[in-house]
């Protein structure tokens, strides 16, 4: 996936806000430069795999956005907290199998300090009719060329 410029706000708020060496994210939609990708709620039908792609470019956001929070000769340096709200129908029960494909792209990113904690939550609906949103806890700090990010 390429990188993703600083996801634009649905409404008033910032994409990410930096408290010390902590950056706190909105909630990130599927959205490709503001656009929803795909609206829909998620039934026990659905194959899980139909949805990978809205997922990641969701936390692809949440990323992008952590990152523009971060200063020059810094980046984010782990995942602390990780939520991932699923639109669901009352008898999708799959929620943490969905947020999987979210670890497994922070995973890709950022090593094992890409993994923490987290919740995977059903909800009625959410902004737009997207079937995810991702928000995020990161710890962030200086780059040192000489040191892996990941220990």
């Amino acid at each position: 996936m390429t990188v993703l410029s600083t996801p634009v706000p649905q409404g008033r708020y910032v994409p990410a806000r930096r408290f010390g060496d902590l950056v706190f994210t909105s909630g990130m939609t599927p959205r490709r430069d503001g656009v929803l990708t795909v609206a829909a709620k998620i039934g026990a039908a659905a194959a899980l795999e139909d949805w990978k792609d809205a997922v990641v470019l969701a936390a692809a956001n949440a990323l992008a956005a952590a990152r523009s929070a971060v200063g020059e000769g810094e980046d984010v340096t782990a995942v602390l907290n990780m939520t991932v709200f699923v639109a669901a129908e009352p008898d999708f029960t799959l929620h943490t199998r969905l947020a999987d494909f979210a670890s497994d792209y922070f995973f890709e990113q950022l090593g094992p300090a890409g993994i923490g904690s987290r919740a995977a939550v059903g909800v009625a609906s959410l902004p737009s009719g997207s079937p995810v949103e991702i928000q995020l806890v990161a710890g962030c700090g200086q780059r040192d060329a000489n040191q892996s990010l990941f220990g």
